[in-house]
């Protein structure tokens, strides 16, 4: 796979990213089985024979279970920590934390990103996390408060690199203002179905300041992969539909799968989004590497852009 540069950072990485939110199977630690244990570990380790080199974690994905599965997997293969990068995110709590009647919420204290380090850290056996995220704006946060914790892990040597996720320009803009280091990416959801970030003025700040795009959900939530089903009922099922139809005109064209080439469409984008591809499936994860290899040429790019947008362009 070929690599890039992560936000000027001097990391680099391939151009997709595996996300690990789903590698164990559940979002309750105890529902997990061996039997799914042993399909998330294999899962990771068929993402890393495939070349993907940027890990994607966060502290509530099972609550931590995840990134302890990839913990162990590194354990078992000692000479994978030194030939990836990690990246985790935290920020979010869930209802019942510390206290029964404490709500979902966000959370970017000091003392709560200071201690959800740690505890990544520890599942995921590590010593430094490559990329560490805000997961979703906080509407009390404090930007000076936040940068005082970003500025004590990066001191103890805890975390290399800082960034965000799922944040508007403004938001991003007003943290940075703080920092003494730039933000290198901002991990939002961008899609053939969800083109927010091509209007809001997030593709074109990443631009502007060398931010890496990390694209959660690439494929929109399945809906643009390969033999995945669209619901009749869906409230956009014709623009979808269309969607899939010229994804798979394209694809027959090319010789590859409708997911490759719903990832090649983002991977063409100048600001060198990074989709974070999360299928559990060894095969699945194998063929989605294989857009790091196409090159869509502009009018596919394009038929691509109107289909989604569900009407000609002005």
């Amino acid at each position: 796979m070929n690599t890039q540069e992560i936000g000027g950072s001097g990391l680099v990485t391939t151009r997709l990213s595996y996300g690990c939110m789903r590698i164990a199977g559940t979002w309750t630690p105890a529902d997990i089985t061996p039997e799914m244990r042993e399909r998330g570990r294999r899962a990771v380790i068929a993402a890393y024979e495939a070349g993907y080199t940027l890990f994607d974690h966060a502290d509530i994905y099972c609550r931590g279970e995840c990134e302890a599965i990839h913990g162990e997997v590194m354990r078992d293969i000692p000479s994978m920590r030194s030939q990836i990068l990690i990246a985790t995110k935290c920020g979010i709590r869930f209802p019942g934390e510390p206290s029964p009647e404490s709500p979902h919420r966000f959370d970017f204290s000091a003392g709560h990103i200071l201690a959800s380090c740690e505890g990544s850290l520890k599942r995921l056996g590590i010593e430094t996390i490559d990329i560490y995220q805000l997961h979703r704006p906080d509407f009390l946060m404090n930007p000076e408060e936040v940068a005082g914790a970003f500025e004590k892990l990066h001191s103890a040597g805890k975390v290399r690199f800082f960034g965000v996720s799922n944040f508007y320009p403004s938001q991003l803009r007003a943290l940075q203002a703080h920092l003494d280091s730039p933000l290198i990416v901002n991990q939002v959801e961008i899609h053939l179905g969800r083109l927010d970030c091509f209007h809001d003025g997030t593709l074109d700040q990443c631009l502007e300041l060398g931010i890496t795009p990390l694209s959660w959900s690439p494929l929109g939530g399945g809906v643009f992969g390969s033999g995945s089903d669209l619901r009749a009922d869906h409230p956009r099922h014709k623009v979808l539909a269309d969607v899939r139809q010229a994804l798979d005109e394209i694809a027959q064209k090319l010789g590859v799968s409708r997911t490759v080439v719903a990832l090649a469409w983002l991977l063409k984008h100048p600001s060198r989004i990074v989709p974070i591809v999360g299928s559990v499936k060894p095969e699945s994860i194998a063929d989605a590497a294989k857009a790091d290899s196409l090159d869509l040429d502009r009018e596919d790019w394009y038929r691509l852009l109107v289909a989604a947008r569900g009407e000609p362009l002005p």
